[in-house]
């Protein structure tokens, strides 16, 4: 396995929940970690908690739906740190509401964090990526992409798009030494969940480290391997919703 010492990954939305939890398990592997996120609420705690793991860190304000705030922060980013290794597009949003009750405003939402963000970040990852004679994007998918259920159309329809996404980017990608890689998530011990459905049986959830393990997996595969797509399910999980 490759080792992820002084590699520059960069997450987003990782400021809680499965993209906090990948900052903590690649702390371990004095990796330089750029955590971003839309809120800067908790982000600063967890750069800290990465520093105080023997890791370099720093955490950015990042919309990832705003090509301008990307193109900007991706260049600090090179500036600072002089690559940029590894790409993790975690952010994501979601409304729990039918299609009668959804407003289109809200479908824009969800489709500017879940599809267009992980496109924007990644367009602007490439080019540094191949200047650096290659890297890794992982973006992070859900059983959402696999499977259906009511009153959450925009998110299955951004995460199967996300999954399209990864594969096509994963065959444009292999000509320049980069790896693509679709995570599908299923369900965590995080906010996303537990904050939106405060009955739901954690019995039924995976701890986020989980897959922020899997992830590490996967981008410290051997140079002349990579898995395009993984799904971390958890044991007990059922068709819920």
């Amino acid at each position: 396995m490759n080792t992820l010492k002084d590699k520059v990954i960069l997450i987003t939305g990782a400021g809680q929940g499965l993209g906090a939890a990948t900052c903590e398990v690649l702390a371990s592997d004095q990796a330089t970690l750029i955590l971003t996120d839309i809120r800067t609420e908790g982000i600063q705690a967890i750069e800290e908690r990465c520093v105080a793991a023997g890791c370099k860190s720093k955490s950015f304000r990042m919309d990832v739906g705003d090509e301008d705030s990307v193109t900007a922060t991706l260049a600090q980013v090179v500036k600072e740190f002089g690559k940029i290794d590894v790409i993790i597009n975690n952010a994501g949003i979601d409304y729990t509401k039918s299609v009668e009750e959804l407003a289109l405003s809200e479908w824009d939402a969800v489709m500017r964090v879940n599809l267009r963000g992980p496109f924007i970040v990644s367009k602007a990852a490439f080019p540094y990526l191949k200047e650096n004679g290659g890297g890794h994007i992982v973006n992070i998918v859900s059983t959402a992409s696999k499977r259906a259920w009511a009153n959450a159309s925009p998110y299955h329809a951004s995460k199967w798009g996300l999954l399209g996404f990864s594969h096509a980017l994963h065959v444009e990608g292999r000509k320049e030494n980069i790896k693509v890689t679709a995570v599908i998530a299923g369900g965590m011990k995080t906010p996303f969940l537990l904050d939106r459905f405060p009955d739901i049986d954690t019995n039924l959830l995976q701890d986020p480290k989980n897959v922020a393990d899997t992830i590490r997996y996967v981008i410290s595969m051997p140079a002349e391997t990579v898995i395009p797509e993984v799904m971390v399910l958890p044991m007990t999980e059922t068709s819920w919703p």
